[in-house]
């Protein structure tokens, strides 16, 4: 059984060593499962699917509700976990089983939380939204996810993180008449007519805001193209898919807008297919204050989106914090250093104690 008492850095590494790639996450949800049954005490558990909750009810004046996710993307001949030079290695030790072994840690460890406890870990973050397990409890169970604070273990090398970036991905389509290439004349080439569309993403000036402190930079960019039909055929048919990433203070509507404003007067056409809300840092919050203090005020803005945006939705204060370095998630070498590890199990371990 995972040992929840131990040391943290023992406690992720076993973590790490169940494949848990989404969609296979029965094996550590049964095992997450038992042993907060086995080794917390005031704690309501249950099963959702392959997501795992608890939370106690012991008449604080607040609640702090702890989320992770179980799975990881897949692996990459990066199991079993190692040790190496104080880094912890493999598969998912930054994103995010070492933030659900802190977690862990503390259900079990911490006596008398100067907070009422939520804890969520659930399956399928990695893959697309639709079969995210924190939307199912959203849908199913959405009692269980009130909190005055929501803390996601995401990897933030240690900072709080807050907010994150809403994101949309539109297809910008361009249309033409297809030709022999050796009379080009009597085509018009829609790959051409994308030349203007990159042009202005090339050029565009990217807009940063500060919000409570956090400042968001914002990014327009062709993430992909297509178009041709073979080596001699003027195209008549060309698209660039186009990721904007949006401060928290624009609305899915108002980036979408705004994307329209930058194409405008461009022979193509936009077509919405993806989009996601950012969500605020809320630091103001009475909760979210004594955590960035807690922290010593090490607190920047999440660049990408997070399921923070799910909290923020339903007006409840979400931050990210947890030991990994975001730029080391889902590659080959991923690892987190094991004091990272402790040091993050200490800080919240003083902030849940009050």
């Amino acid at each position: 059984m995972l040992d929840l008492r131990g040391d943290p850095v023992t406690l992720t590494a076993a973590l790490v060593d169940i494949p848990s790639e989404s969609r296979d996450e029965a094996r550590i949800a049964d095992e997450v499962e038992a042993a907060l049954r086995a080794q917390t005490s005031g704690f309501e558990i249950i099963r959702n699917g392959n997501a795992v909750l608890a939370r106690t009810a012991r008449g604080k004046p607040s609640r702090v509700l702890l989320a992770g996710h179980l799975d990881t993307v897949p692996v990459a001949d990066n199991l079993p976990s190692r040790i190496e030079n104080g880094e912890l290695h493999g598969c998912g030790t930054s994103d995010m089983k070492s933030g659900d072994a802190v977690f862990l840690h503390l259900a079990a460890t911490v006596a008398d939380p100067a907070h009422d406890l939520t804890l969520v870990f659930y399956d399928c973050e990695e893959i697309e939204s639709p079969a995210n397990g924190l939307g199912r409890l959203e849908r199913e169970l959405p009692d269980w996810l009130t909190a005055d604070v929501a803390i996601l273990g995401e990897p933030t090398g240690g900072f709080i993180e807050a907010g994150c970036q809403g994101t949309l991905r539109v297809v910008v389509s361009a249309a033409g008449t297809r030709a022999h290439s050796a009379r080009s004349w009597l085509g018009d080439n829609a790959i051409h007519k994308l030349g203007a569309v990159l042009d202005r993403l090339a050029r565009y000036p990217a807009r940063s805001v500060d919000i409570d402190g956090c400042v968001y930079r914002e990014g327009l960019s062709a993430v992909r193209i297509d178009g041709g039909v073979a080596g001699n055929v003027i195209p008549d048919a060309a698209s660039v898919t186009v990721n904007f990433r949006f401060a928290p203070d624009r609305s899915p509507e108002a980036a979408l807008g705004h994307v329209h404003e930058v194409l405008d007067g461009l022979d193509v056409s936009i077509e919405l297919t993806d989009s996601a809300a950012g969500a605020l840092p809320g630091l103001s919050a009475p909760a979210a204050k004594s955590l960035v203090e807690a922290a010593g005020g090490q607190v920047r803005a999440k660049y990408g989106w997070t399921d923070v945006s799910r909290f923020a939705a339903r007006g409840i204060p979400a931050l990210n914090y947890g030991p990994g370095d975001p730029n080391l998630a889902h590659k080959r070498d991923e690892r987190v250093p094991v004091a990272a590890i402790t040091a993050a199990a200490d800080m919240l371990r003083g902030y849940l104690s009050g």
